[in-house]
């Protein structure tokens, strides 16, 4: 391996690949290019173990408009990825996401965040509970005073897929995957000029970025600098019902979106089964290696909440449990991308609070930009910057799952 490289990128899951991808791929840019990731098999990556999910419905115009770039590159993911004749294949499907609001407040944050979407060009509803029983018959909308659904843009799809696609495009590209740790950096004056690894010794760089998912922080103390970003453990259940809830035949194929329920229990098809989890409360920091399951959720958030939702899921059986880590913003819960205000060539890539998957294609496409310009040229993330956090300023993302 060179000892020398123009952009050194901490973290090899889907932030780290989109980023690497996008500078390959950006003519304007020719530099050298090392990620560098300390578990290949991804086993604990934030990317592994999430929803694999992706929307338009949140209360942030740059986010809407985030994903709105993700969901057209992911449909054009065949064709871009494409190396030597292999094509992947995300398997997306387009289920939407089903907001419910059972109370003042949420309705007026569903329809604060309605306009925003409408604005960026979203296709979302509004239903009242009427609508939303037609839709969806075996509901109980007894409680729901309104809810958000989203005809287009919005679904899931192969989480792993993304993140190998990406790699291998990237590798096609020139760009150098290492499996090894970064264990410290080395500033000369307000530059970053060096990185250590833990098997192959120093590398010199020209540009840092901190792809790093919850070990953010770590990365970023290296450096002496600070971010708000820690882990938070969120458990997800995968279950079997007897009866299998179904809509209305013009919505959805007859099956279930992604529902929110106003507790916060968010639950969704998973081929034959569903799939379920909740924010625990109280939601703390977690350890970066802990990575059990809360089983107690389901029984005592989970189910009951489903149960009463619809009568379908009073008989439900788990099938399988898993924990995952979100790279959660204390601050507001929003991403922060972009350079550092005095060290310029350290590039934060960190926070995004559980839509780091979703948001890979846009953001990955921003850091390239900086890097290849000093610019963003596609969509401003100026907003998404650090200088907020040494502020203290928020950039509050209210539409957090």
């Amino acid at each position: 391996m060179n000892s020398s490289f123009d952009v050194v990128i901490v973290g090899g899951a889907v932030m780290g690949a989109a980023t690497a991808y996008f500078l390959a791929a950006n003519p304007d840019f020719d530099g050298s290019i090392l990620v560098v990731e300390r578990d290949t098999s991804f086993a604990q990556a934030s990317t592994a173990l999430s929803a694999a999910s992706i929307r338009v419905q949140f209360s942030s115009a740059l986010n809407v408009q985030i994903s709105k770039f993700g969901i057209s590159f992911i449909h054009d993911f065949a064709n871009l990825m494409e190396v030597d004749g292999d094509r992947p294949n995300l398997n997306f499907h387009a289920g939407g996401y089903l907001f419910l609001a059972g109370s003042d407040a949420q309705v007026q944050t569903l329809q604060r965040n309605h306009e925003v979407q409408k604005q960026c060009g979203a296709d979302v509803v509004l239903w009242t509970a009427d609508e939303l029983k037609q839709a969806f018959p075996h509901l109980n909308c007894d409680d729901i005073r309104l809810a958000s659904y989203g005809h287009a843009d919005e679904g899931w799809f192969d989480n792993m897929g993304l993140l190998q696609g990406f790699r291998a495009k990237a590798k096609s590209l020139g760009v150098t995957f290492v499996q090894d740790e970064v264990i410290d950096l080395y500033k000369d004056g307000q530059k970053i000029i060096a990185a250590d690894l833990k098997k192959f010794g120093r590398v010199e760089l020209g540009w840092v970025v901190n792809c790093s998912g919850p070990r953010a922080a770590q990365v970023a103390q290296m450096a002496g600098l600070n971010i708000p970003v820690e882990p938070r453990k969120r458990t997800t259940f995968v279950f079997d019902c007897m009866t299998s809830p179904e809509g209305s035949a013009t919505v959805n194929g007859g099956r279930l979106p992604l529902m929110i329920d106003p507790s916060g229990v968010y639950c969704r098809p998973e081929g034959k089964y569903f799939m379920a989890a909740c924010s625990p409360d109280p939601d703390r920091s977690v350890d970066f290696d802990d990575f059990d399951p809360r089983y107690e959720e389901f029984e005592e958030v989970v189910w009951p909440v489903l149960a009463h939702r619809s009568p379908a899921f009073e008989a439900i059986k788990v099938l399988r449990q898993w924990a995952g880590h979100y790279a959660y913003n204390t601050l507001d819960q929003n991403l922060i991308v972009g350079p550092h205000p005095e060290v310029t060539n350290f590039v934060f890539a960190n926070g995004f609070s559980g839509h780091g998957l979703q948001q890979s294609p846009a953001t990955g496409r921003a850091i390239a930009e900086w890097i290849a310009y000093g610019a963003y040229r596609s969509l401003d993330f100026a907003e998404a910057g650090y200088e907020r956090v040494t502020l203290g300023k928020q950039v509050l993302e209210t539409a957090v799952i």
